[in-house]
């Protein structure tokens, strides 16, 4: 059994005017909604609010919960959103969790603008993720684990073109959301769910050969087996701190966001 000790940001409530308002970063999945401001370097500035994503959820409804979760957190000026889908332009191409018909070409940085009167910029969740935690040298792909399966790929600190590995099939006829997301690992139990993991992280590496694997999502936390030293379990509260990177924001003193994992 892995132990793990996590670097999380400390979330303050510290007043933001001294150093302007902040960035309202939102990271949306399939079974939560989260919110934080954060400043410049991705630290929060305010505690996480959370709600549940509500189902079903069409555009107007989703928009509508997030103006009104961000309803208590401090003044922001940009808003950074992580999506649970294909996301090209800041418009919705897929949205395996939310509806794909009711998604498809919605361009939902326009609609939070229009609703809560800041720019924003919409990234797939997974990436979100990523920018917060790569280290910017070399291939870095990030691996997420929560109700679906996402991904992020980066060239030497640059966002690739997205890659939808979670509709793509790995065994027989299950993708890798069915494969390795929440509802498989409630059906199949945390030991096969690792080995399923593994063989996930086996065909990443195959495909990719990346210089760095980073693993995130809620159920990262989960992940038992030995990890080589280029693999770095990293915490969830990243879905909402690389908002900083996403606005091309300072990222010289980002916080770490990497899980120890000393096997005994």
């Amino acid at each position: 059994m892995a132990k793990r000790s996590e670097a999380r940001p400390q979330a303050t409530t510290e007043a933001t005017d001294a150093a302007g308002p902040g960035i309202l970063g939102i990271d949306i999945g399939g079974t939560g909604l989260k919110a934080s401001v954060i400043d410049n370097n991705g630290k929060m500035l305010a505690e996480k609010v959370r709600v549940s994503t509500p189902h079903p959820s069409p555009p107007g409804v989703l928009v509508e919960a997030i103006a009104q979760l961000v309803t208590p957190l401090p003044p922001y000026d940009r808003i950074a959103i992580g999506f649970p889908g294909a996301v090209r332009d800041n418009t919705i191409l897929t949205a395996p969790h939310l509806g794909e018909e009711v998604w498809h070409g919605v361009d939902l940085a326009a609609l939070v603008t229009e609703r809560l009167g800041k720019p924003t910029r919409v990234v797939n969740d997974a990436e979100m993720q990523g920018l917060a935690v790569i280290e910017g040298k070399g291939l870095e792909f990030i691996l997420t684990l929560g109700t679906g399966c996402g991904t992020g790929i980066f060239h030497n600190g640059e966002l690739a073109p997205h890659l939808e590995l979670s509709t793509h099939p790995v065994h027989g006829d299950k993708t890798y959301d069915l494969y390795v997301g929440a509802e498989a690992l409630k059906k199949v139990g945390k030991k096969r769910w690792n080995k399923r993991v593994q063989k996930v992280v086996a065909i990443v590496e195959a495909l990719t050969h990346y210089d760095h694997l980073f693993i995130g999502g809620g159920n990262s936390r989960l992940v038992t087996f030995d990890l080589p030293s280029n693999i770095t379990l990293v915490s969830n509260e990243a879905g909402i701190d690389g908002g900083a990177r996403l606005w091309g924001a300072n990222s010289g003193d980002r916080h770490q966001h990497s899980v120890t994992a000393d096997k005994t």
